[in-house]
């Protein structure tokens, strides 16, 4: 164990975190999503929700100040239903040390697996949230 970090954060995601440069993505995954098909750098985080995760994993990491938005989630599927509440907890753990984020881009459902093919690595969850997948956008880590 270390001061001020996490017990939620296992050493390969803070290795992970450390190895991760400006401008590179992580993928927090759902319990449903298809991390092993999308990435070949998986981090298991298995009986963990990614709310805590994030409130974690927010003091560590600064999101990309250079681009439109460093966050993303899956967008609905035509038909299908969006728990609002999801996305208000993601936020509410990232805006607690990060308050002026924006809400996050909605990216279409295979679309983000594309995306998720590209990221840095995707952790893996417990999360059973429906479309609760979310891009993380590293920036720039200030002096």
């Amino acid at each position: 164990m270390l001061i001020g970090i996490s017990p939620l954060i296992s050493p390969e995601l803070l290795n992970t975190l450390y190895r991760m440069g400006h401008g590179d993505e992580i993928v927090f995954a759902d319990a449903h999503f298809p991390g092993e098909s999308c990435n070949a750098n998986v981090i298991r985080a298995d009986g963990l929700s990614i709310a805590p995760l994030l409130s974690s994993v927010a003091p560590l990491l600064i999101l990309d100040q250079y681009v439109e938005n460093p966050l993303a989630m899956m967008d609905v599927v035509p038909g299908d239903t969006l728990d609002p509440s999801v996305e208000s907890d993601y936020m509410a753990a990232i805006r607690a040390h990060w308050p002026d984020t924006k809400a996050p881009n909605r990216i279409e459902r295979f679309a983000f697996y594309e995306q998720a093919k590209s990221a840095f690595a995707v952790v893996m969850t417990g999360e059973t949230a429906k479309y609760g997948n979310i891009i993380l956008k590293k920036g720039v880590t200030p002096c």
